[in-house]
């Protein structure tokens, strides 16, 4: 019997049969790993959050199932999590979108968000260890690399570890996720402050000063200093819409808009 003829009969799928990714993966002691459409969900969401795939951008199935060697149901699955999560529009007769940034949510989104991260750096400034202080110092000094560098994807990388890392040394590590949750849009509106002159400068400042309460253990201070670093994305909310008008919309009169 030929080595092919073995495989069947062990239940092997010739290779021409195989899936080039499995809707549902095992790792090598069998433990559930990541299905198809989660992988799609994830690499959809990063380029959505990350701008990859601009405002208003139409999405094509087709594409995305070939890219990603999936069929077009794990696709759609991942499709239905983003429009939950608002990242996604499927417009009648028209197709499906990235959405829009709603305008009128970001306000609201900031405070939340200011909310939960006051208390992590307030704690941060209670518990942190020398070493911990360290550690954060040493994300400063990465994110001024990034700058340096002009390279924005890389700075926006080092900014959400820092946050991470904030909430990690205050004993909060569930509030960053939290956080994650709440700030999609904030995220894809805070990459197009980037590019804004001493922008980066300015948030590096605002972390500095809050690592520098956390060093001093003055919990107060730190949890203005990370409330006045919030606030900062207010700032230019207006200027970033002039500049980018076709990547928000205002919610008055609902989603059939969208394409307006």
């Amino acid at each position: 019997m030929s080595d092919r003829h073995l495989k069947l009969k062990a239940g092997a799928q010739p290779a021409q049969e195989r899936n080039p990714l499995p809707a549902r993966r095992l790792a090598e002691h069998g433990r559930r790993i990541e299905t198809a459409s989660a992988i799609v969900y994830r690499v959809l969401r990063q380029e959505i959050i990350w701008l990859r795939r601009k405002p208003g951008e139409p999405i094509i199935e087709k594409e995305i199932a070939l890219a990603q060697g999936v069929s077009r149901t794990p696709v759609r699955e991942a499709l239905l999590r983003l429009a939950a999560e608002g990242l996604v529009d499927t417009v009648s007769k028209s197709g499906t979108f990235v959405a829009r940034i709603p305008l009128r949510a970001l306000p609201e989104a900031i405070v939340v968000r200011k909310a939960l991260e006051q208390v992590t750096a307030r704690s941060a400034a209670m518990h942190a260890r020398r070493s911990e202080v360290t550690s954060l110092r040493a994300i400063l000094e990465r994110q001024r690399e990034a700058v340096a560098a002009g390279d924005r994807s890389a700075f926006h990388g080092v900014d959400e570890a820092f946050h991470a890392a904030v909430a990690a040394v205050g004993g909060y590590p569930g509030i960053w996720s939290l956080v994650q949750g709440v700030k999609l849009q904030i995220d894809r509106y805070r990459l197009l402050t980037l590019p804004l002159p001493g922008r980066m400068a300015r948030v590096i400042k605002e972390h500095a000063a809050v690592v520098a309460a956390i060093e001093d253990h003055d919990a107060d201070r730190a949890a203005a200093a990370m409330e006045e670093h919030l606030d900062g994305l207010r700032i230019s909310m207006e200027d970033i819409r002039r500049m980018n008008p076709d990547f928000f919309y205002e919610d008055i009169h609902g989603k059939e808009d969208f394409l307006a």
